[in-house]
């Protein structure tokens, strides 16, 4: 099981935990949410609970949450330029059907 930022992800969350002056890494999970069920969550972390697990990847955490691990095992964060919108993109091979928007997924 693992979850994997790509080198742009990497570089963008460090940038946020400098500027933020504090921090563990981020939390990556999942919410009932839209119109397909499901929709991703990324905040920061100041402490680690007993059972997240922790994905390290070029000194940057990702920390996960047992019950969302289940929905996100295998999903690659990255952080993607397009035109002036700038953001985090998640591929997660266990998405079986997304919204028209692209807010919300369906496993």
């Amino acid at each position: 099981m693992a979850v994997t930022l790509s080198q742009s992800a990497v570089e963008r969350v460090k940038t946020f935990l400098e500027k933020r002056g504090k921090g563990e890494g981020v939390r990556l999970g999942i919410k009932t949410s839209g119109c397909s069920g499901m929709a991703y969550v990324l905040e920061f972390v100041d402490e680690i609970n007993s059972d997240d697990r922790v994905f390290e990847q070029d000194g940057v955490k990702v920390i996960v949450d047992e019950k969302s691990l289940v929905y996100l095992d295998g999903t690659q964060l990255d952080f993607v330029k397009e035109g002036l919108n700038e953001g985090f993109k998640f591929t997660n091979p266990n998405v079986k059907d997304e919204c028209g928007c692209g807010e919300s997924f369906n496993v």
